[in-house]
């Protein structure tokens, strides 16, 4: 026989208030609760309903619980799911509904969400990084449903069904709204515990979660990735789509040289930075960049050492050689839709002004990028050139040109870069380039990249074989 009604659970400000408690419970029913004495209540993070129902049935506790996210009013009416997003969905579903999906950018990580939506059928929240994400998305969803699209973000504030939220409008919001979701998608969800905030993802009830990643991470993101959203349940990587769900691609790597002058400046910040941080390194082994940064910033000559580093970046990032290899790729491909990856803002700026093509940077507000996008997509504008707004996200699949004029020590960046060329088109072959300066760090970047790369594939390899050998 179930006990008498031992508690009432209700939703306040992005946590759980358990009040009307009666004495006796049994032990670990209000883990993670705290006591609030204001209220005379226990208060738990949101993130806790799904564990603390099952808790209360476990003891067969009868309770009054105040919360029942919202429906949706109407399907979604997505596209058919190619094999892989398939059989992500089908993973993440095996999973309990919660998780993280790891798909090469272009591949189509959205669509694999829209068909987890309507599979769970409930109101959900999407998660983004960017206000050109925020936008892409909502009118994704536009697209696709006959209901109202909601927006949080970019002086837009609107809740629906379906609300798509920009990770720092969703710290604000959570506190009110996050009762009514019964899904959560985080996209770009390596960001969880760094730009996004896991503490969002703590005030929202929904124990549906589904991360969108087109590397999962490692290390301490992952962790945070895991306790709140899921482990990675799916994965596969760009040479086993390209040529199927993405288009196939040529990668090509060029080697350059500094002048006489430009390698001189090189090398005189690089042996002032080194200098510093290979005497930091053998005091602290192991120690981490950020751990040489906090502890650079306290004496004059680590300060120097940063600012000798930021000098040497800002030699590799436009030298002579890159800007005559960037003016002859842009003639070789004059007919072709071409991307530009700069390390930089100021570098976008300066090939922007001097080359006369179109800069999207963060600056730039949303009505004007979507005209420079639209520019680009019609083939007026062929040529954007961009440091990190294109990196994640956006979607372009005119463009079949990346040039990489300043690189990264990160795989994720760089696959995010490369995927931006391979959203597949009919009879389209991409091209990647990567313009780098030999006996430099360009040069130990893109090796250790490549390798990274290379591992990452015979890995992925490995588990879309267990996938496919546990698929009837």
């Amino acid at each position: 026989m179930l006990c008498p009604v031992r508690m009432r659970i209700r939703f306040d400000r992005g946590t759980l208030v358990l009040d009307r408690v009666e004495p006796g419970l049994a032990p670990g029913i209000l883990d993670a609760a705290s006591w609030d004495s204001e209220l005379c209540a226990w208060r738990m993070p949101a993130s806790s309903l799904s564990d603390l129902r099952v808790r209360l049935a476990d003891n067969a506790v009868r309770s009054t619980d105040m919360i029942a996210p919202d429906a949706l009013p109407a399907p979604l009416a997505h596209p058919p799911l190619r094999w892989y997003q398939q059989a992500a969905l089908d993973a993440w579903l095996a999973a309990s509904a919660r998780g993280v999906i790891a798909l090469p950018t272009g591949a189509g990580k959205t669509l694999a969400a829209l068909a987890a939506i309507n599979a769970l059928r409930v109101a959900t929240l999407i998660l983004v990084p960017t206000r050109v994400l925020l936008d892409q998305w909502a009118r994704t969803l536009e697209a696709y449903t006959p209901g109202p699209v909601g927006r949080l973000g970019d002086n837009v504030h609107r809740v629906e069904a379906l609300t798509v939220s920009t990770y720092a409008s969703a710290l604000t919001w959570a506190p009110r709204i996050g009762d009514r979701f019964g899904l959560v998608v985080v996209d770009e969800a390596h960001h969880v515990g760094g730009w996004c905030p896991y503490e969002v993802l703590e005030m929202l009830v929904a124990p549906a979660r589904l991360g969108l990643t087109a590397t999962p991470p490692s290390g301490a993101t992952a962790t945070l990735l895991d306790a709140h959203v899921g482990p990675t349940i799916y994965s596969i990587s760009i040479p086993e789509l390209a040529g199927d769900a993405l288009a196939p691609f040529d990668a090509i790597t060029i080697p350059l040289s500094l002048t006489p002058d430009e390698r001189t400046l090189y090398r005189t910040h690089r042996a002032v930075f080194a200098a510093a941080y290979g005497e930091f390194q053998r005091r602290q082994p192991g120690a981490s960049w950020q751990d040489f940064t906090a502890a650079a910033f306290r004496t004059a000559r680590g300060r120097a050492a940063l600012t000798a580093w930021r000098a040497a970046r800002t030699v590799l990032a436009y030298p002579a050689a890159k800007r005559t290899a960037l003016r002859d790729l842009l003639a070789q491909h004059a007919t072709d839709r071409i991307l530009v990856f700069t390390p930089d803002n100021a570098t976008a700026y300066a090939i922007a002004r001097e080359l006369l093509v179109v800069p999207i940077t963060a600056d730039i507000k949303r009505v004007e990028r979507a005209r420079m996008l639209e520019r680009f997509r019609s083939g007026d504008a062929p040529v954007l050139v961009s440091s990190q707004v294109l990196d994640e996200g956006l979607d372009v699949p005119e463009a079949d040109i990346a040039i990489i004029v300043g690189g990264s020590g990160s795989e994720r960046r760089h696959t995010q870069r490369i995927g931006r060329v391979l959203r597949p088109r009919p009879n389209k072959r991409a091209v990647i380039y990567e313009l780098a300066i030999t006996g430099s760090t360009e040069i130990d970047q893109l090796a250790r990249r490549n390798h990274a790369l290379a591992a990452d594939v015979i890995t992925r390899n490995a588990h879309a074989r267990t996938n496919a050998e546990a698929t009837p």
